[in-house]
């Protein structure tokens, strides 16, 4: 039983319409976080692939490339954990962002309470969102998940204690729905292309 069988079939449902037609600002409800963050991802406007195992994360990988005709595009990653994942899968990758339209990378954590995607120094070095491309991959386990950005926080220090990473911010409102096109934490944040892949890893 993977910690996705609420969503796709199996045990007690709790009511998805109800979750997503509450206000941004209503107490949560008390779901999974995995359920959360679904819900909250896809209001955000990003694309959500769930995957039971890393062969699964290869073909989802090669349908997104196939569906927007990415075949003889670069990568563009500041992520040495990606180039060594997917190194034979025929990716062609650079660190020059003006050779390339997409962004491949890995993340911190995945926020459940607002479907969120953290990110640090360790993803992005020290640019800003809107210095990323608009089309965006992030490939991500299901052991990332968390509730809120303040426990990601604490997880974070506690995994560097050496040295925090600088430049912590998260990914969010991809694209602009109807439910956050009036949210002023939107404003001036550029539009993005999100595609997670999600892999098992409990």
């Amino acid at each position: 039983m993977g910690v996705f069988d609420k969503l796709f079939g199996g045990g007690k449902k709790v009511s998805k319409e109800t979750a997503e037609t509450r206000g941004e600002h209503m107490p949560d409800l008390k779901i999974p976080i995995d359920e959360k963050f679904t819900i909250y991802f896809k209001k955000n406007g990003g694309k959500f692939i769930y995957c039971e195992d890393f062969t699964e994360v290869l073909n989802a990988l090669q349908n997104i490339i196939s569906e927007n005709n990415w075949q003889s595009k670069l990568f563009y990653t500041l992520d040495k954990r990606i180039n060594e994942r997917f190194s034979t899968e025929k990716l062609g990758f650079t660190d020059n962002i003006n050779e390339s339209e997409i962004f491949f990378t890995t993340c911190e954590h995945l926020v459940a309470h607002n479907g969120s995607i953290l990110v640090c120094s360790n993803q992005i070095k020290e640019k800003k969102l809107n210095e990323l491309p608009s089309n965006l991959i992030v490939f991500a386990t299901t052991s990332q998940l968390v509730d809120s950005i303040s426990e990601a926080l604490k997880i974070i220090k506690k995994k560097y204690l050496k040295k925090i990473p600088d430049n912590i911010t998260t990914l969010k409102h991809f694209e602009l729905t109807q439910e956050n096109k009036n949210d002023f934490l939107s404003y001036g944040s550029a539009s993005k292309n999100v595609y997670l892949l999600l892999l098992e890893d409990y």
